[in-house]
């Protein structure tokens, strides 16, 4: 008898080995969700003050993430702006669509007044948000040149925090107005006579945010200084496109969905845009799969969430111009590889959701370049996976079903190993398709299958990845970052591609259609 129980056993495992299934991902470029906004390619950028007392840190910590990393006229690295080239380089060959100023928190005790004009005639000031001082030497004309180095457009933020809707008004006239009034005319009289003509103006930061936030309004409040302002900044040119500021205070009472629905039915006439925040939220990077697990399901929700209350006040009070959601402030903050897994997801996310998703902005610009304080800059995984999709998933985003196996945390059940997103260009008949292998251990087999035609040509995988999750990222093996690229193979309209564990895969292929 037991002999004949090890024999079945025996045959049960051997047939599990033998008739193991690989994953499956199929893509369908006739099921589309949305066309990918380049919007989603920006970053954000504010002079945060990292001093050691403040942090916790040695009282050798101490820098701004502006001031002396990306501003420094004194630099031999600097253009004729001040601002150094290696970020600006950076940025083309991301080609960084948009950039959000001047905040952040910083925003709402900023006076944008304060930063123009002869620098040695700028007062200094405390930076309220962030302590240590502000020299106010990048202001609006500064900030408006590095775009313009960049190629970039200017996402600007006004302060409805400590700052006045009149102040509003008064900076759409500085940057916009052709001539002949108080502001423009001292435009002109700083150096630039035509007009900035910047389109997309955010309606404060993070109002919501009580702990934290300069000037915190409750919802009926926000509501209705944001209405004034909208009017008063429209009244001066109103082709511009007015972000609103939606939620990024999570508590655990679920307060952060009324804040919406309420900026929603208050000013949704008013705004092109509602702006959520969410940095990755997966716990300690110590408990791996709680991490990725967590932090994916999480982000995605929110975009979820706040996609299906859009739909919802659109409905509810006939809105006649669609409102679009605007991530400008997301993130995942580690210097080694367990930043890289979550950004791409983050990318992924945005992509899935691409039908409202329609501007993104990263956080920050100096943190997509690696910089060790006696060599220099770098280009980090980070870098590479940003590019990845910024140079490469420009087009339509479709539809796709994916087959594998499965992980639980404490808080989500049923989170897939595999996050894909496919991309599909219509110009030029090419499909690339983004694959995370969450599993920290195990490659992942899986059939690609193309429900719209063959694969044709020759397809090629590009791999993100690192035998140390944790080791931090250092100058000395920036080769070692540059991805892998393979040639990916296929037979008809299959393509079978073997994912490592912990991974970023891109692959491209050509569609006979």
């Amino acid at each position: 008898m037991k002999k004949n129980i090890l024999i079945l056993l025996l045959a049960l495992l051997l047939g599990s080995t033998a008739f193991a299934q690989n994953a499956t991902i199929k893509i369908d470029i006739d099921r589309t969700i949305g066309e990918i906004d380049p919007n989603i390619y920006g970053v954000f950028m504010e002079p945060i003050h990292f001093n050691g007392a403040r942090m916790g840190l040695p009282d050798s910590v101490d820098f701004n993430t502006l001031y002396g990393t990306l501003y420094d006229p004194a630099s031999s690295k600097a253009n004729e702006d001040g601002f150094i080239k290696d970020y600006i380089d950076a940025m083309k060959e991301l080609k960084i669509t948009n950039m959000r100023w001047p905040g952040g928190n910083f925003l709402m005790g900023y006076d944008w007044k304060d930063g123009i004009g002869s620098k040695d005639q700028r007062p200094t000031r405390i930076n309220l948000a962030w302590g240590g001082k502000d020299n106010n030497h990048v202001g609006t004309d500064e900030w408006m040149k590095l775009n313009k180095s960049i190629g970039s457009e200017n996402v600007v933020a006004v302060n409805l925090g400590l700052g006045s809707i009149l102040d509003a008004a008064y900076w759409v006239e500085y940057c916009n107005y052709k001539g002949g009034t108080y502001y423009s005319d001292l435009r002109a009289k700083n150096g630039h006579a035509a007009p900035y003509n910047v389109k997309i103006w955010d309606l404060g930061n993070e109002v919501d945010g009580l702990p934290w936030e300069l000037g915190h309004k409750n919802a009926d409040d926000y509501v209705e200084t944001a209405r004034e302002a909208a009017k008063a900044m429209k009244a001066v040119d109103p082709s511009i496109k007015l972000v609103g500021s939606g939620s990024s205070y999570y508590e655990p009472t679920g307060k952060w969905i009324d804040w919406n629905r309420k900026v929603l039915n208050g000013i949704g006439d008013k705004i092109d845009y509602l702006s959520i925040h969410r940095y990755w939220e997966g716990g300690s990077p110590d408990n791996y799969y709680a991490y990725m697990g967590d932090g994916a399901m999480d982000f995605d929700e929110k975009i979820k969430i706040v996609a299906g209350q859009i739909a919802t006040a659109s409905v509810q009070n006939d809105f006649k111009h669609p409102i679009h959601l605007s991530v400008d402030e997301w993130g995942a903050f580690a210097r080694n590889f367990m930043a890289v897994l979550p950004i791409a997801q983050c990318l992924n996310s945005f992509i899935r959701h691409a039908d409202v998703v329609k501007m993104a902005n990263f956080t920050m610009l100096t943190s997509l370049l690696s910089n060790d304080p006696k060599n220099g800059t770098f280009k980090s995984p980070v870098f590479y996976t940003f590019k990845a999709f910024s140079n490469n998933c420009i087009g339509t985003s479709v539809d796709t079903y994916v087959s594998c196996d499965t992980f639980g945390t404490a808080q989500y059940r049923g989170i897939p190993y595999l996050d894909v997103t496919a991309v599909y260009s219509k110009e030029t008949n090419k499909i690339v398709v983004n694959v995370i292998n969450r599993h920290q251990d195990k490659a992942i087999t899986a059939d690609v299958i193309s429900a719209s035609g063959n694969f044709s040509g020759k397809a090629e995988a590009s791999i993100v990845n690192s035998d140390d999750l944790k080791a931090p990222f250092d100058f000395a093996s920036q080769a070692q970052y540059i991805p892998v690229t393979k040639e990916a193979k296929f037979s008809g309209n299959k393509l079978t591609y073997t994912f490592p564990p912990h991974s970023f895969t891109q692959i491209k292929a050509s569609l006979a259609r």
